[in-house]
């Protein structure tokens, strides 16, 4: 496993997304079994792979989707308590910086009118910048941005953005690596080594820790926001067979 801890850690995303089409296959295979599954393509394996900066959580990387717990959370949220794959009505959705474990299901599903858009991913339809998006106002049903507010240096923009090109009515989930511990979120633009902003931040691309203020901030652009932990209604089996982390979590984001 130290080889797959070597690749995860060494390779740029937009190489690692192109190298993981050919290797994916290969570890899933290694990896089958019957202990843990990932609930977006219902496969089983032995055990998931390790994953993430500095100390890497254990069984957080899905061998065949490549989702990690925030995705498979997200994927369950959807699922049972909205009708993002059963709506009549065709929705427009937005998603910004695309996972690659949604990427297909989501483009082939007949419901949606799906476009994705990032400044650098090789995976976008749209490449653009979230602070200066190029859509019409009140245009998307559904926006979807998770793990990116992080790495905008002008946070407050992205999300008027993001407030501004939803319709009135949708809904958003805009994931971010939060800290629940702290009342208020931490930021340094001093900071700019990519060692320094590693250990103060977690990661050598984010220019903040967020707080529990995160929300407060959402609802200052406009945002009604529910601050869901979706882990209280997964029964326990289903967590740890789902490789979940336990008390995520989600922001749902509303414009009424």
């Amino acid at each position: 496993m130290s080889i797959f801890k070597s690749i995860l850690n060494t390779i740029p995303r937009p190489w690692l997304i192109k190298v993981s089409y050919f290797v994916r296959p290969i570890i899933a295979f290694y990896l089958k079994g019957n202990k843990f599954t990932d609930p977006i393509d219902g496969k089983s394996f032995r055990k998931f792979l390790p994953y993430g900066y500095g100390k890497q959580r254990e069984n957080a990387l899905s061998p065949s989707t490549l989702s990690l717990e925030r995705h498979r959370l997200m994927w369950l949220f959807l699922k049972d308590e909205t009708n993002f794959f059963t709506s009549t009505k065709r929705l427009k959705t937005l998603h910004i910086a695309p996972e690659q474990c949604f990427l297909d299901i989501f483009r082939k599903q007949t419901n949606l009118n799906y476009i994705t858009s990032d400044l650098e991913s090789p995976i976008a339809d749209v490449k653009a910048d979230i602070c200066d998006l190029p859509f019409d106002d009140n245009s998307f049903d559904v926006i979807f941005c998770n793990h990116v507010l992080e790495h905008i240096a002008d946070d407050t923009k992205a999300m008027q953005e993001l407030f501004r090109v939803m319709k009135k009515g949708g809904f958003g989930i805009f994931q971010i690596p939060q800290d629940l511990s702290r009342a208020i979120t931490f930021e340094d633009d001093t900071i700019t080594d990519k060692k320094e902003r590693a250990e103060v931040f977690g990661q050598y691309d984010h220019v903040r820790i967020y707080g529990r203020d995160y929300f407060n901030k959402l609802r200052s652009v406009g945002f009604k926001v529910d601050e869901i932990d979706y882990t209280k209604k997964i029964a326990l089996e289903k967590l740890e067979r789902f490789c979940l982390m336990k008390n995520e979590i989600l922001p749902v984001c509303y414009k009424i």
